[in-house]
């Protein structure tokens, strides 16, 4: 009879011991997942305080504290564009009590050189939210009655009518310059450190034309802004007799939808409830008001689609950038 190998118990030992090993290392993430959260969860917002984007996140936060039960703390980091916040949220420890917004301009910062982080791979994305509503809007006493005007009056004129934007390489100057390349004309463009400053001096007559998200609203219902077109897909139901792009022949579409991420690494059962609860507080009455107040239009979508969106939109960002040579706009300043 065949005896035993000498080595088989002690082999047999340490594999016992080596899945014990394995499986005590387990348990304590799993069971960390399966409490999370248990202390609060900070939010990075990478915009200042009381601006359209902060409303709405600050909304979203409140709705989804109440599904995960635990509260949720709203930290602004403003600056470069939304890019500060974006680098402290892709640097952060993925353990889920780090989340924030994710602008859609990381796909082109970080092309430009100005996140050093690579969109596609460097988060976890939870959901999409909501995209905002972009307009041109010019003093009510302007030479220009509509963007035709405004057309007509730039070709003849190149270089001479000037418009407001909140950054150079930011939503509002390439949905801008987007729109000057299809309509055929060359604008000035004058770059402010956001939308706030460059809508006064447009009040003060400083420049002819604004382009920023629905910051005008109140002054064009006021009857002192008059609105020639916005860039949506649709137009906007508040304000429903001003034309899209589209409408007025150009193939442009501006919206920048906001989403939800984490770094990348996040525990796959966290991102989960994450995920739950951004979808609840997405779908919730509190955010939809929010969103209309705010022309905002709700354009939700799950992590994993999400991030196959930002890969497709990075692919774009990759063409754009060429076309529109934002690489020698941005060293020119």
């Amino acid at each position: 009879m065949k005896q035993p190998h000498a080595f088989q118990p002690l082999r047999r030992a340490l594999l016992l011991g080596g899945a014990a090993a394995a499986g005590a290392a387990l348990m304590p993430r799993a069971a960390r997942a399966a409490a999370f959260p248990d202390r609060p969860i900070t939010f990075i917002c990478p915009w200042p305080v009381g601006g359209t984007a902060d409303q709405s996140m600050r909304v979203l936060c409140q709705v989804a504290a109440k599904a995960l039960d635990q509260s949720i703390v709203v930290e602004n980091r403003a600056g470069a564009s939304g890019m500060i916040g974006a680098k402290a949220l892709a640097s952060a420890k993925p353990d889920g009590y780090t989340i924030g917004q994710i602008p859609i301009s990381v796909t082109r910062f970080s092309q430009l050189g100005m996140l050093a982080a690579d969109p596609r791979t460097d988060f976890t994305y939870i959901a999409r939210t909501s995209g905002q509503t972009f307009g041109i809007v010019v003093k009510s006493d302007s030479r220009f009655k509509s963007l035709a005007d405004m057309v007509q009056f730039a070709k003849n004129h190149p270089g001479v009518v000037t418009y407001g934007h909140a950054g150079v390489g930011g939503a509002t100057h390439v949905g801008m310059e987007q729109f000057a390349m299809a309509a055929g004309i060359r604008l000035n463009a004058i770059a402010y450190k956001g939308g706030a400053p460059a809508l006064q001096d447009l009040l003060g007559g400083q420049i002819d034309m604004l382009a920023d998200s629905s910051s005008w609203a109140p002054q064009v219902q006021a009857g002192k802004l008059r609105l020639l077109a916005t860039w949506g897909a649709q137009r906007t139901p508040r304000f429903s007799n001003s034309p899209t792009l589209q409408d007025l022949g150009y193939d442009v579409v501006v919206e920048a939808p906001n989403g939800v991420g984490a770094p990348k690494g996040l525990d796959p059962a966290v991102e989960h409830v994450l995920r739950d609860a951004f979808r609840k507080a997405v779908a919730s009455a509190e955010f939809r008001q929010i969103a209309d107040r705010l022309d905002a239009p709700v354009m939700y979508l799950d992590g994993p689609d999400y991030q196959r969106y930002v890969a497709q939109v990075y692919g774009q960002e990759t063409q754009l950038i060429d076309r529109l040579r934002l690489k020698a706009m941005l060293q020119q300043g």
